[in-house]
């Protein structure tokens, strides 16, 4: 069997963005969470597989070793063209693992020139004379400066991945994307430097640098270019994706991320009057109590809608959970709750489990033994279900995506939905 593309992304919720470009373009898409076994198959005809890690928060050495894995797998079942997505904001951690798995993934493959970009309209992510915008705003004066855990405080993309690599990068210019006498493809080809770090403002500029990188064997950046890339790839096979079975049943709606549009949609189903219940470490910091008290509560409580459960807090809550217990501290223990949460709700009949926040929903994947499934409908741009196996349907909400509905619309009753 060949692959049309193999996608390799440094987190779950990226993961689940790219696929759903993947399958949005016309690639039969299906994602496995994770590294997968050798003898992994498919039970579905497919075009593209999305491998998903949970890569972007580790050490580059252990990113490196789990990203080349990847890479043999999807080599072994005849990958034509990889794809390295990761986060839009360019970040992963302190000391910066895109450049390292970059240059991993380029050696292994052979690729002389690597063309990337983080941009992503549709999410408000562009990149203009190499600098990364969010919204209106330079990186480094967004939302994304007081990240607790990654703060990015540059907006110079070249400057950013230098940091990251001894090789060389450089910059593609809007106006040679733009050129209307230029052929992007000869023009890329004969740049010298290992890696392009290339402008796109619209969804035009992306699917034209998806035409000129068709054909490359490595290609990097968010999932606006993966879709771009994608759709190059789908008009010449002219495959529709297939609409995977609907699913129904009992909801719940679990919430990690303290992103300011997780906030919004938080207060929304407040709102809405649901049934919500809040996760403090500093009331205890034993995830197992946290979670049978969450689950003890569960069971107590009228199933009239699809609750909530949530740790995530305003700036000056999560202050005080980091002063008292640590970062990575607070964080390992409301991750773990959560699973354990996931895994008691499920089996009380919770079919369907919206999650809020890639390291969310990472943690509830593993808790249930997820190991993939088939990309379906969106209920927001870039926000898919997708259906397990085992009869599952998961929404894997990265923090800052989705309009402020989304997790009521999402966890509604399907007869209303």
């Amino acid at each position: 069997m060949t692959l049309a593309a193999g996608f390799i992304a440094d987190d779950f919720t990226g993961g689940t963005d790219v696929a759903v470009e993947a399958s949005r373009a016309g690639l039969r898409t299906v994602i496995h969470f994770g590294l997968p076994r050798d003898d992994t198959r498919f039970d579905q005809p497919h075009d593209a597989v999305v491998l998903a890690l949970k890569s972007r928060m580790l050490p580059a050495e252990h990113a490196v070793h789990d990203s080349l894995a990847a890479l043999a797998w999807l080599r072994h079942r005849g990958a034509e063209r990889v794809y390295f997505k990761y986060c839009s904001t360019f970040d992963s951690t302190a000391r910066g693992n895109i450049g390292p798995v970059l240059d991993a993934l380029a050696d292994a493959l052979g690729a002389d020139t690597v063309v990337m970009t983080p941009s992503s309209p549709a999410h408000g992510r562009t990149q203009y004379l190499g600098k990364l915008f969010v919204g209106e705003h330079l990186l480094a004066e967004s939302h994304m400066r007081d990240h607790p855990r990654t703060p990015m405080l540059d907006s110079d993309l070249p400057r950013l991945l230098r940091a990251q690599t001894s090789r060389s990068v450089g910059l593609v210019s809007l106006s040679v994307v733009r050129a209307e006498q230029s052929d992007l493809t000869t023009t890329l080809g004969a740049r010298s430097e290992r890696y392009l770090l290339t402008d796109a403002i619209d969804q035009t500029d992306l699917d034209t640098i998806g035409r000129a990188v068709r054909d490359h064997v490595l290609v990097a950046g968010a999932a606006g270019l993966a879709g771009g890339m994608a759709r190059a790839i789908h008009s010449h096979s002219g495959r529709a994706a297939p609409e995977p079975p609907d699913r129904s049943g009992p909801a719940a709606v679990l919430a990690g991320s303290c992103s300011a549009r997780t906030l919004e949609q938080i207060q929304r189903m407040m709102a809405e009057g649901r049934d919500a219940y809040r996760l403090d470490p500093l009331d205890n910091a034993d995830p197992r109590a946290l979670a049978e008290r969450a689950v003890a509560w569960y069971d107590a409580s009228p199933r009239h809608e699809a609750p909530l459960f949530y740790s995530s807090a305003d700036p000056a809550g999560l202050k005080l959970v980091h002063d008292r217990i640590g970062v990575e501290a607070s964080a390992e223990i409301l991750e773990s709750a959560i699973g354990m949460i996931a895994q008691g709700l499920v089996a009380r009949g919770v079919t369907r489990i919206i999650a809020a926040g890639g390291e969310t929903s990472g943690a509830i994947v593993t808790a249930l033994g997820v190991d993939g499934g088939l990309i379906g409908a969106e209920e927001g741009f870039g926000v898919p279900w997708i259906h397990t196996r085992d009869g599952l349907a998961l929404l894997l909400k990265s923090g800052n995506f989705g309009d402020t509905d989304l997790l009521v619309r999402a966890s509604a009753r399907k007869e209303e939905s």
